[in-house]
């Protein structure tokens, strides 16, 4: 008896991540409809037991860096767990790499981005997805590579294993940009790029070390290096036509705080073989699509991370009972949930936003390409910083449970601060936004056009707008304006996520985002709502959908 089981949680399964409100009515609203089916179909399998242990063993055994053979040649080569090919397999099937590039359907985009959030088991293997993603657009710069290349990196079958990319079903791709001496200032790189004088194929001598590399098993890596002409971009494949190596020699994997699952690596290229993409000395600019398209999914992850863990802390609540009552009808407990759920539906309707800006600046619309450009960099700083937050607070609700690895909240706590950093840390991401309004001010009017679509909705909103436009116009000194490039681009992200709110999420939702974030009136801690909100409609799109 002194064993017996009671008053515990049953496992969260078999339930659907796609059912999300705030999620489903993005995907309409942008243009994406027409996915449904397929996005419930993966969501569905996210919820599974299965597809949950997928994710827990491959990042529970993380990958094996072999730099060479049992008889001494070099191989650098990375192995990984079975289950981490059957995450891989999923991703590539449903088309959450880079197959919305082949989709001429509006809306293709924002259905990736949908499957990316809702395909939420494992965010290690998520990394070489999207990177795949995000080296089409860049690749777009050289066109004989792109016609190469761009039907494998679209197709959807994953063909893992190192062999001549020309004979393979499909492909994926990693990035080579950082190093140790530079960091985030890739203009600083001391890998150089020499000319091929004894060959026709346009080649170059690429030979450095490189600090961070996503995905070492990669088909191909996009590169930064020193050119003749200056910091340019390069394509290097891992096998060169014909089937030799190309020598590019890991050093090691990074023993990182989370993201397991995924080998970041540093190597060096050992006079490597690649090929330009763009022109010389234009290589920032060759990129700076790419980044788009990464910042966009470090939003996507942080919400997803997000929603994923506001349901492990609501399924909790529902089933656990403390002084004769259930967690869920505990006054506190419903205010630290309604909070939760407040900062969740504000990221995924934000993002989902972004995602159909995205589809049409692809697609060739100036004015939404200027909204991505200011509000994708403005919500990835705020977004990214928000997600560890709230996964330290659902933690906290399933008390000292939430504290072990066998719940997948430890997991969602530990990758979070990774979005934050990748593609830019919050200093990087906040600058890039002064950037944008000093050097573009149309993103400025771009944004500004999207957030009057909501005054009159709400006085505590209005207000906040016109505070924001006087933060911008306080000085022009950019001493002063970087010293506060934080606080501003906070601003910016909440008031681009209230507009939004209020123009799409049911009234209580909307009136208790402007209350705590925009009126002030809340705390420094989730679960300091005010009093007379109208929580129970929170709740309810807060619940795990089955």
């Amino acid at each position: 008896m002194t064993h017996e089981v009671t008053n515990q949680v049953p496992p969260l399964v078999d339930h659907d991540t796609a059912a999300d409100p705030a999620l489903l009515e993005g995907i309409e609203r942008e243009g994406a409809g027409w996915a449904l089916e397929e996005i419930h179909r993966l969501g569905r399998l996210a919820g599974t037991a299965e597809a949950q242990a997928w994710g827990r063993l491959a990042e529970r055994v993380p990958p094996t860096l072999h730099t060479h053979d049992r008889y001494g040649r070099r191989i650098d080569e990375v192995e990984y767990v079975p289950s981490y090919h059957r995450l891989m397999e999923t991703a590539i099937s449903h088309g959450i790499h880079a197959a919305p590039w082949a989709d001429d359907r509006p809306g293709a985009h924002v259905a990736r981005a949908a499957k990316f959030y809702a395909w939420n088991v494992d965010a290690g293997h998520g990394c070489p997805i999207s990177m795949t993603y995000a080296v089409v657009p860049a690749l777009r710069a050289s066109p004989e590579l792109s016609a190469r290349f761009e039907p494998l990196l679209t197709n959807r079958v994953y063909d893992f294993g190192l062999r001549d990319p020309d004979t393979k079903l499909g492909l994926i791709a990693g990035m080579s940009m950082t190093e140790k001496q530079g960091g985030s200032d890739v203009r600083a790189n001391t890998t150089t790029a020499t000319p091929r004088t004894t060959e026709t194929d346009g080649s170059y001598v690429i030979r450095g070390h490189k600090w961070f590399t996503s995905a070492p098993m990669s088909d191909m890596f996009l590169t930064l290096a020193q050119a003749p002409g200056g910091l340019s971009c390069f394509l290097l494949p891992r096998v060169l036509p014909g089937g030799e190596a190309n020598p590019i020699r890991f050093m090691r994997l990074k023993n990182k705080l989370g993201n397991k699952s995924n080998a970041s690596s540093e190597f060096e290229y050992d006079d490597a073989t690649g090929w330009l993409v763009g022109e010389e000395g234009r290589g920032v600019k060759t990129i700076v699509e790419m980044v788009n398209m990464t910042r966009l999914d470090c939003v996507i992850g942080s919400a997803s991370g997000m929603r994923a863990a506001l349901v492990q802390a609501t399924h909790h609540a529902q089933h656990r009972s403390a002084f004769g009552r259930l967690l869920i009808d505990q006054p506190l407990m419903r205010n630290v949930l309604a909070d939760l759920a407040l900062e969740s539906e504000a990221a995924t309707t934000a993002m989902m936003r972004l995602a159909g800006a995205n589809d049409r600046a692809i697609r060739g619309d100036d004015g939404e390409a200027a909204l991505r450009r200011l509000a994708l960099a403005a919500t990835k700083y705020y977004v990214c910083k928000r997600g560890p937050a709230v996964a330290a607070e659902a933690l906290e609700c399933l008390g000292g449970n939430g504290y072990t690895e066998d719940f997948d909240l430890a997991r969602i706590y530990r990758e979070l601060p990774l979005l934050s950093i990748w593609e830019g840390s919050g200093n990087v991401a906040a600058l890039d936004v002064l950037r944008a309004i000093g050097r573009e001010p149309h993103t400025l009017d771009a944004f500004f056009a999207e957030a009057e679509l909501a005054l009159g909705a709400d006085r505590r909103y209005d207000d906040a707008l016109v505070s924001l436009k006087k933060e911008l116009t306080i000085s022009s000194d950019m001493a002063d304006i970087e010293l506060r490039a934080r606080r501003l681009v906070e601003q910016l992200a909440v008031v681009f996520q209230a507009g939004l709110l209020l123009r799409h999420a049911p009234g209580a939702v909307a009136d208790a985002f402007c209350a705590s974030r925009l009126g002030r009136d809340w705390g420094s801690a989730f679960g300091t709502l005010p009093a007379g909100l109208d929580l129970d409609p929170i709740l309810e799109r807060a619940a795990p959908g089955f």
